[in-house]
């Protein structure tokens, strides 16, 4: 119950997050449309992504909590005071690296802009310039966003999981109030206040942070850097992990920049677009999980309690099968009427909507695997083995190229994401593998018994809305209440029809339902 809570209050802010997240695209959808605009601030926000979640979701806080973990619980007593200590040390090496790799980063935009976007696809240097403008625009974020990841790092190892989960949020509500009060009828001007908006956002969420670490009572002195043993031990862990972490994000520069140099203008939008959407039961789900499991399962072994980590990973596991499968069929199967509600206005065409939704379908094959991720790779980082990862990450990649140059132009926007979900797939087979092999990992009776019956309901659900999703596409296409209304009527219908389904099958119990209601009257009694 307290990996639900925990797992629960950061699911709950992410999900804030990402609901912001859908009323910005939307808006973005509606300002800008899906075109040489929306492409060229989407290439310019792929690199601050990829870094948002490399450092502030995976490589950073993969290899910092546990070791900040270890001085918080050593038996000398001296406990948190030896953990800021380290956090300390930590950031005096940290800052100068970000400093330097900012500036030759904006030094180097247009090397980089051409990375990312394959020179784009027959655009004039007018153009690329335009693009390699707002890379440079949004190149801050990525010092700004690695700070947030420490002191994010620090509040969940002292288990105030809240105040880092809600730092997002920020990064939407700018990005919001950019295109409301400074959108253009020119979507060039729209996409560049964007692009500042990026930047701004992170310094907004240092801010908060900051704020959250002193009323924790965590005040970091600056010092002198210095390669002590354990900075050096950190830093051999970030970079193997970086790369594990950062599968997914990696595979989705490789797709974008691929769709940016080989298909038609609006392609790059149609994938981020379905991408955000495929984002939002990975936000809720699989980052909740992640975060929660990797402290846990740290503090578990280090206190020599085996079992209760294989405990943990198992019953994460089973929550992540609970929440995605059906996350999964409805977006497989639904996906049009789902996109059109959300974006298919303003300059974002029924036809941008519908390619949307194809590229939807592509990347929902692999949300099992996307939120699975999150959850087996905590029994690696939490014995600070991030090498294993690393390796199987290198695969998955492979594949996920080989699957882009061979699917991306016969499915054209649909290629890209397709290569990602197996990549990924491959990927969860591999981590899954191991633990097992290593005797890390085996699924008890409870997780055996109730994964395939969870297939089942979530296959019965998406039969049901897939037969019924003609009722509502009359009412995608109207005023923003009614759209709301017939989406909330989808997901209402759908959590119905997957309940029923789980108690039908006996994939969840009265009796399980009976002990969460205990549980929960005795945590409020409390």
């Amino acid at each position: 119950m307290n990996l639900v809570r925990a797992a629960g209050t950061i699911g709950g802010l992410t999900l804030a997050s990402r609901i912001l997240g859908l009323v910005r695209d939307s808006l973005f959808a509606r300002f800008i449309g899906a075109g040489f605009a929306s492409d060229a601030f989407l290439i310019a926000f792929r690199l601050p992504n990829m870094f948002r979640a490399l450092f502030a979701e995976g490589a950073f806080s993969s290899a910092f909590i546990p070791m900040f973990n270890q001085k918080v619980a050593a038996p000398d007593g001296r406990g948190l005071p030896d953990g800021i200590t380290f956090a300390e040390q930590a950031l005096a090496v940290l800052l100068p690296v970000l400093l330097v790799m900012t500036v030759l980063l904006e030094v180097f935009a247009w090397p980089v802009t051409l990375l990312l976007s394959g020179s784009f696809n027959g655009v004039s240097e007018e153009q690329f310039a335009f693009a390699v403008m707002l890379s440079r625009y949004t190149i801050p974020y990525l010092m700004l966003i690695s700070l947030v990841s420490l002191l994010g790092g620090i509040l969940n190892s002292m288990q105030r999981f809240w105040a880092n989960a809600a730092a997002p949020i920020l990064l939407n509500l700018t990005l919001i109030a950019a295109l409301l009060g400074f959108h253009s009828a020119d979507p060039l001007i729209t996409a560049r206040n964007q692009a500042i908006g990026v930047s701004v956002s992170g310094a907004l969420q240092l801010l908060w942070l900051a704020w959250a670490c002193r009323n924790a009572g965590v005040r970091l002195r600056p010092r002198w850097p210095r390669f002590n043993p354990e900075v050096k031990r950190l830093l051999a862990l970030i970079w193997p992990a970086a790369a594990g972490a950062g599968a997914v994000q990696i595979n989705l520069v490789v797709s974008t920049a691929l769709a940016a140099s080989l298909l038609a203008h609006g392609s790059v939008t149609y994938i981020y677009m379905a991408d955000r959407l495929n984002q939002l039961p990975l936000g809720l789900i699989g980052i909740g999980l992640g975060t929660v499991l990797l402290p846990t399962i740290s503090r578990q072994l280090g206190g020599g309690d085996a079992v209760a980590a294989m405990d943990t990973q198992n019953r994460g596991m089973e929550l992540a099968l609970l929440l995605t499968l059906p996350a999964t069929a409805a977006l497989v199967l639904c996906g049009e009427p789902i996109a059109a509600a959300l974006f298919g206005y303003g300059r974002f065409t029924p036809q941008d909507a519908h390619f949307t939704a194809q590229a939807l379908a592509a990347f929902s094959i692999g949300l099992p695997s996307y939120i699975l991720v999150k959850v087996l790779t905590p029994g690696f980082y939490a014995r600070q083995d991030t090498k294993t990862p690393v390796r199987y990450a290198v695969i998955s990649m492979a594949i996920n190229l080989i699957g882009n140059l061979v699917l991306i132009v016969p499915l054209q926007h649909m290629g890209p994401p397709l290569a990602t979900a197996l990549a990924s797939t491959v990927n969860v087979a591999l981590l899954y593998r191991t633990l097992v092999a290593r005797g890390h990992f085996a699924a008890d009776a409870q997780l055996r018994r109730r994964a395939p019956r969870l297939l089942l309901a979530a296959l019965a659900m998406g039969a049901v809305l897939w037969l019924g999703q003609g009722l509502l596409t009359p009412y995608v296409h109207g005023t923003w209440f009614i759209r709301f209304a017939a989406l909330l009527a989808l997901v209402s219908a759908g959590v119905l029809v997957y309940g029923l389904f789980a108690f039908i099958t006996g994939a969840f119990s009265r009796s399980d339902l009976r002990l969460l209601v205990r549980r929960r009257s005795k945590i409020n009694d409390e």
